[in-house]
């Protein structure tokens, strides 16, 4: 079965579309108008080794918080929407990345039950136009709208580019680990028996 989906996320302030193939090859094509949430977008599927289709066109001649945090909704909905009942899937999954000078974990749990716990350190520096702070608003909106449980923290790190890179990453390694399908999971990962 192919996991899957087509999202069409259209509001007053922004409109996206995001094709998604859980089982890919890494392949993407990033349109968001804001070149830095583009790079860190196209690592995101490079590394989740998902195929990743987003264009977004936002109100960014206000700002970009809109626009990334829609685009982090619109991501959110497409993987619970490929992801199904999660039969199968290897649920939680972590990781560790270094970028220079900088650490991240990240770990997460396809668990149903949305809850970010976002640790990094206060006033960081925007990176050119993108203020550092949307990083923690895509994380949201990706958390609550796929239904996960995500806890990212910076370990440290001094680079305002090299933590949001490391962040994104880490994401990606660990989104990859927990959508694995394993073939000793029986029916979907839980004893409740939905997730």
């Amino acid at each position: 079965m192919d996991r899957q989906a087509h999202i069409d996320r259209k509001t007053n302030e922004t409109a996206i579309r995001v094709d998604l193939t859980v089982d890919g090859r890494g392949r993407s094509s990033i349109e968001t108008k804001i070149p830095f949430f583009d790079h860190m977008l196209t690592l995101f599927a490079r590394h989740s080794l998902v195929d990743l289709d987003l264009k977004t066109d936002g109100d960014i001649e206000i700002d970009f918080h809109h626009s990334v945090e829609d685009t982090g909704i619109a991501l959110g909905q497409a993987f619970a929407l490929a992801l199904g009942d999660k039969r199968g899937i290897r649920r939680y999954g972590s990781a560790y990345v270094p970028m220079d000078e900088t650490l991240v974990r990240a770990v997460i749990d396809f668990s149903g039950r949305p809850f970010l716990e976002y640790r990094a350190p206060q006033n960081v520096v925007s990176i050119g136009a993108f203020p550092f702070q949307l990083v923690e608003e895509f994380l949201r909106g990706f958390t609550v709208h796929a239904g996960v449980n995500l806890h990212v923290e910076i370990l440290y790190g001094r680079d305002a580019h090299h933590m949001a890179e490391a962040v994104f990453k880490g994401l990606a390694k660990a989104v990859d680990a927990a959508c694995q399908r394993d073939a000793r999971v029986e029916g979907i990962p839980s004893t409740k028996g939905t997730l």
